[in-house]
């Protein structure tokens, strides 16, 4: 195949990635993915191949990583796409969440993203191309109660992508930044899922939200199959886009945010332009 790339998929064993790693699979591409457990992967995958790199990574450890990157370029000689979609939800209200839930939930989100971004850029560097997509929320632009520190993690990959794109452009590193909404995957499940372990009765709005999500799972208007798919066209195309929305909710949610971002600014337009000192 003419287009044919070497793609590196994180979380690769279910939701997204697995969608994205059968797909780029039957179409003739070169795919490393990554798992913590790789014989969970080789399962769920269901495939032997010659263009099929199974990798068990710890995100968090940046040896781990770096390991499995020289590991991909070494059996496909270039990295092409890189695919951050490791991830898990996290719900709970500020109070409620512990310093541990909320670092590792950053552990994962945020710093298994940028362990993978540091150790890939030399190769894309050297290679000068690549395209990196880091996949977000639609929480990362708007979130919704309940889920304070999920939220946060997730306005880190859009902000930390937004520079990203800026600093890498002039190696002909391309970045976009994914934001599905609701798609029907395990994400409410407990693969996917941890809740607060010491909730506050108190926070009965929190409780609410949560009962609403959960009852959502297995009737998520979005297909993953269709959300691969637009992945992969996004990765062939000369001028991707920074941002990508996937889904109506997603969609719908984001520009929501950008009517209210617009009112807000606006309304205190004076007193944002009169901090100037005087003449």
């Amino acid at each position: 195949m003419d287009n044919k790339k070497t793609w590196f998929i994180t979380g690769a064993s279910k939701g997204f990635g697995l969608s994205l790693v059968k797909q780029l699979l039957k179409a003739g591409h070169n795919v490393a993915a990554t798992s913590r457990k790789v014989n969970d992967l080789i399962s769920a995958v269901g495939v032997t191949a010659s263009n099929f790199l199974p990798l068990e990574v710890e995100l968090g450890n940046e040896d781990s990583v770096g390991c499995a990157i020289h590991q991909t370029n070494a059996a496909f000689k270039s990295i092409d796409v890189v695919i951050n979609n490791a991830g898990y939800g996290i719900g709970g209200s500020i109070e409620e969440l512990t310093d541990r839930e909320t670092r590792d939930n950053f552990e994962v989100n945020v710093f298994g993203t940028l362990n993978v971004i540091r150790m890939v850029m030399p190769y894309m560097r050297s290679q000068q191309s690549g395209h990196i997509i880091n996949i977000s929320s639609i929480a990362g632009i708007t979130g919704n109660t309940g889920w304070s520190v999920y939220a946060a993690t997730k306005f880190s990959v859009v902000g930390l992508s937004e520079v990203l794109a800026q600093d890498v452009a002039e190696f002909g590193v391309k970045v976009t930044v994914v934001a599905p909404g609701a798609f029907r995957t395990s994400f409410l499940t407990g693969e996917s899922l941890n809740m607060a372990k010491h909730p506050i009765a108190d926070y009965s709005a929190v409780r609410d939200i949560h009962a609403k999500y959960l009852q959502m799972d297995g009737q998520q208007s979005g297909d993953p199959e269709k959300a691969a798919a637009a992945i992969i066209d996004v990765a062939q195309m000369e001028n991707p886009p920074l941002y990508l929305l996937l889904g109506e909710d997603a969609y719908d949610r984001a520009m929501a945010k950008l009517e209210k971002l617009d009112r807000e600014f606006r309304v205190n337009e004076a007193i944002s332009k009169s901090m100037a000192y005087n003449a």
